[in-house]
């Protein structure tokens, strides 16, 4: 899995989590129905945001049948049943992200990362790429979308970056990934029957991609540099205050945007409003250290502001002095009893483990397959851990918002002034937005 809208199961209400599951369930199926079982790799967290789009922009009369469908067991929901995305949305984006994993395949392979770096794997992974390019225009040529666009944005990226050098805008770099961004979010203006949408929403698009290109870039850096790998931001000699600065400037531009857009209505629009007016600002700070709860930080719970522009990118909390501060002001502590499973609040002392008899090393490796080979170690949460009984967080389950107080409306509203109302979190508490 890969993208940079990873939302935090503390930060959704259930029926968001329900929702946005089934937007990504559904991405996966579409892509196993279309293009086969290994096609089902290039599922992303990214992708489904088109999906999220077509059905936000569809005609509000139609019924949720025409949106939903029952899909059958499936070992990473535990062996359950769920209600999955379905229809066009979810094709389109099995598409967009076909032809955009293969980029990001190929960019690997360039970069000679891990065991790409020898030559009969890295010639495999090109066929996969072309395949993934072939699939991938294949269906969007069903739906009437030329990937040709995103093809091209590919071929001409190796170019640009060979060209890049000091004192190269990182804003030529990352014009590929702009353009076919923009193209995809777009289209789904069109795919909805809403031409109107397609300008606002090519400009939502390519402000995305432009985020999605500089945030990998700076989760990277460190290691580009230890290997040698080719990096935007190390080539151009760019600060990381700069880099800051445009992405916070894209994610004010999405939520501009967004404004522009007439969705069918609000109820159907809340997780594109959560994912792309909320989500991308949580990402923007994960990526320079920066990440703290939205629930406190916001004018009306402490009196600080959520955006805190350019922080000091190399103290582990996000301040130059070193003290505990997100980018949403202190973390705040969380009742012992509200913690996530196998984490404690500061300063307390570990949980102990679950009383029983502690098991050898033979017995605790059957339990392990059992709890892996049952899911239980990716769905259940909390599973147990099989030697010593220790409560653990299931790998599906895990997030990014260890402060996380949710003790007030049950998730945590991020609101900010791009919101008119605080509905969007469907958690019922007024965030003073």
């Amino acid at each position: 899995m890969f993208g940079i809208i990873r939302p935090c199961r503390h930060r959704l209400s259930e029926a968001m989590r329900t929702e946005w599951m089934a937007h990504l369930c559904g991405l996966c199926l579409a892509l196993r129905g279309d293009h086969g079982q290994f096609a089902r790799a290039a599922t992303n967290y990214d992708g489904l945001v088109i999906s999220v789009l077509v059905e936000a922009q569809s005609p509000a009369d139609e019924g949720a049948n025409s949106w939903r469908r029952t899909a059958g067991p499936c070992p990473l929901r535990g062996m359950r049943t769920a209600s999955v995305a379905k229809g066009e949305g979810a094709r389109l984006a099995a598409s967009v992200s076909l032809v955009l994993a293969s980029a990001k395949m190929r960019d690997h392979v360039a970069d000679g990362d891990g065991v790409l770096a020898r030559r009969p794997v890295a010639a495999a992974a090109r066929r996969v790429a072309a395949k993934w390019d072939r699939a991938g225009a294949r269906t969007g040529a069903d739906l009437g979308f030329d990937t040709a666009v995103l093809v091209d944005a590919v071929e001409r990226q190796a170019g640009i970056e060979a060209l890049a050098g000091a004192g190269t805008s990182l804003l030529t770099v990352t014009e590929p990934t702009e353009t076919a961004t923009a193209a995809a979010f777009g289209y789904t203006a069109v795919l909805a029957g809403r031409p109107g949408n397609k300008a606002p929403l090519e400009e939502a698009g390519r402000l995305f991609g432009r985020l999605a290109h500089l945030l990998d870039a700076v989760e990277d850096l460190a290691e580009d540099a230890e290997s040698g790998a080719w990096n935007p931001i190390a080539a151009t000699g760019t600060g990381l205050a700069e880099v800051r600065r445009l992405c916070d400037d894209a994610v004010h531009g999405v939520r501009l945007a967004l404004r522009e857009v007439d969705f069918a209505s609000k109820s159907r629009s809340r997780l594109a409003h959560v994912l792309l007016a909320h989500e991308l600002e949580r990402a923007v700070d994960r990526a320079f250290g920066t990440a703290s709860c939205g629930h406190t930080g916001h004018s009306g719970h402490d009196g600080h502001s959520g955006h805190t522009g350019v922080v000091g990118l190399a103290t582990a909390g996000g301040r130059q002095d070193g003290s505990p501060q997100g980018a949403f002001g202190p973390p705040p502590v969380m009742p012992p009893d509200q913690m996530p499973p196998g984490r404690t609040p500061p300063g307390a002392p570990p949980e102990p483990p679950r009383r029983g008899r502690q098991r050898g090393l033979i017995a605790g490796c059957a339990v392990w397959a059992t709890l892996f080979c049952t899911c239980q170690v990716c769905c259940r949460d909390p599973y147990f851990d099989p030697w010593d009984g220790t409560r653990r967080e299931g790998w599906c389950h895990k997030c990014d918002c260890d402060n996380c107080d949710c003790s007030g409306c049950g998730d945590c509203c991020n609101c900010c002034d791009c919101c008119e109302s605080c509905d969007c979190c469907d958690c019922g508490c007024d965030c003073g937005c």
